[in-house]
């Protein structure tokens, strides 16, 4: 089968696409025919070998954690119904960029009728994220909501979750094209944070009194900025650091503000609620209240193409590998 392999630590380059042997279905294994494999940025630094918070893969790898496709065969004491249903699969943090894929049994989450794989693989992590994060904020009718990297996957959601939780909802972005999507998206009040005066025409947006809720999705200077302008009883969320550093609030910082900091250690405890999550996330978007953003896809074979594009912050939404046969 075809496949792309990491073979050293590094730029995008570092991607090749090669071959390796059909994968076999055993004891409480499934095969999944491959027809989306998800990229994140996460993903990314774990090719550059400079990510904190995974172990370093044994070279070569083929990346790639989340699938979405059919199943193809079963292994023993997997049950035969599960042969030919659209899933979404978890693959561990190797093995997605590939025609096929070995996965638990455990690892497999049925794709509901109304959604198509792309939009199943766009929401499973991504959504279940998000409405972790507008879940533990608490948002409120009302309430003015601050959302960095506001048109990319998890923002992209972020902002139609708050308001469809009646906030309204100022999107952080850089560039116009970004900054059309989101109004696309509802967004009531939209600034470009490679402007010096974004956190100005944010307090703009907000009557003056900054965001009651911030999700910091950049981090560094980005998230400082954001911070300073959180209003006093607010709430300052962090999921996220694609400047390359998080943003860390001092507890002295947060209570001369009078902002609740909800740090990064939350999302250590999202993955028990995943599963829930994203049913909920993928019962939304078949419904038609929530729209999965997919801004860009690549065939298998320019998957250095798609980490590239990720790395550079030039997508919008979410970005996916299409594996055609």
């Amino acid at each position: 089968m075809r496949v792309v392999e990491v073979v050293r630590f590094g730029g995008p380059e570092v991607l090749v696409p090669g071959s390796a042997p059909d994968p076999v279905a055993g004891p409480g294994q499934v095969v999944v025919d491959v027809a989306v494999a998800s990229t994140t940025f996460i993903e990314t630094q774990i090719r550059r070998g400079v990510d904190e918070w995974h172990e370093r893969p044994r070279l070569p790898y083929v990346p790639g954690g989340l699938v979405a496709g059919q199943v193809r065969a079963v292994g023993e004491g997997v049950g035969p119904a599960w042969l030919g249903r659209r899933v979404l699969a978890e693959t561990g943090d190797s093995g997605g960029f590939a025609e096929e894929a070995l996965v638990e049994v455990a690892g497999l989450f049925p794709v509901p009728d109304g959604l198509d794989l792309p939009g199943a693989a766009a929401l499973f992590s991504d959504g279940s994220t998000a409405l972790g994060l507008v879940e533990a904020a608490a948002i409120g009718p009302g309430e003015d909501v601050l959302v960095e990297a506001a048109a990319g996957g998890v923002g992209s959601l972020l902002v139609q979750l708050a308001r469809e939780a009646g906030a309204r909802v100022v999107g952080a972005a850089r560039g116009a094209r970004k900054l059309d999507v989101l109004r696309e998206l509802g967004a009531d009040a939209v600034v470009d944070y490679s402007a010096p005066d974004w956190t100005d025409q944010v307090l703009d947006a907000t009557g003056g009194k900054g965001p009651d809720v911030v999700f910091d999705g950049v981090g560094g200077e980005i998230g400082r900025a954001a911070f300073s302008v959180t209003a006093r009883g607010g709430r300052f969320s962090v999921h996220g650091a694609s400047s390359g550093s998080v943003t860390e609030i001092s507890a002295e910082q947060a209570r001369q503000q009078g902002v609740e900091v909800l740090g990064i250690e939350q999302l250590f405890d999202f993955g028990t609620h995943q599963r829930r999550w994203a049913e909920q996330m993928m019962a939304k978007a078949a419904a038609g209240t929530i729209r999965p953003l997919i801004g860009q896809t690549f065939p298998l074979e320019r998957a250095a193409e798609a980490h590239a594009a990720v790395e550079n912050r030039t997508t919008v939404g979410k970005t996916l590998i299409l594996i055609q046969r």
